[in-house]
């Protein structure tokens, strides 16, 4: 049965945080002598296994520089890894602001895709994400968006319904995934049309609001 909450669900990547930072992933493939392209595609075909925590940085790294067919010791590893989370530390101020002060009128929780290593850089970085109600990482929770347990992960974990969430994402299938699972999902471009949606959705839950 539904509890009536009203549960915010927000993505980080493209909504609250940046986007990787631009240029990154030229700095990572010529620390590697690689080819951009050849850098991004074995960067990206082995990351799932790391989003989700079922890798350590080690055996990432190691499977990328594989994938390129480059030895994969330890100082060229240590050096990609803290590259890398550097390039994934950037959040928007003003959405930062904006999501604390829905705390006022809603639950506020946050629901990752982001390896182990980097949640916790993060973590000690953004001390306002302690002030969530609740937050899960990827590879914390060893499973990743857009897979229906993620979502069911935040629902059993803050003892809710699905249909006590607004989920808000920047990639269409992780709205569509959340929706699956009885959630309300909202696709994020900029923070004007994300308030007026969330003050539709809260409206419509709390007609006296």
């Amino acid at each position: 049965m539904p509890t009536e909450r009203n549960i915010i669900l927000f993505d980080l990547f493209g909504v609250v945080a940046r986007h990787q930072r631009p240029g990154a992933l030229d700095k990572m493939a010529a620390r590697c002598r690689a080819s951009t392209p050849a850098f991004t595609t074995a960067y990206w075909a082995c990351r799932p296994p790391y989003d989700a925590g079922r890798q350590s940085p080690p055996e990432y790294w190691t499977a990328v520089l594989r994938r390129l067919a480059l030895p994969a010791d330890a100082d060229t590893i240590e050096e990609l890894r803290l590259t890398d989370i550097d390039s994934w530390s950037r959040v928007d101020d003003r959405m930062v602001a904006y999501v604390r002060s829905l705390r006022g009128v809603a639950e506020v929780a946050l629901l990752s895709n982001i390896p182990p290593d980097h949640a916790d850089a993060f973590l000690a970085a953004q001390p306002w994400l302690h002030e969530l109600d609740h937050v899960a990482f990827s590879g914390r929770i060893n499973v990743a968006k857009p897979a229906p347990a993620a979502f069911q992960h935040s629902v059993d974990a803050m003892r809710a319904a699905p249909t006590d969430f607004l989920f808000v994402d920047d990639r269409a299938e992780n709205v569509s995934a959340a929706q699956g699972v009885g959630m309300d999902g909202h696709l994020f471009t900029d923070r004007d049309e994300l308030a007026s949606a969330i003050g539709t959705w809260l409206r419509r839950n709390d007609p006296g609001m």
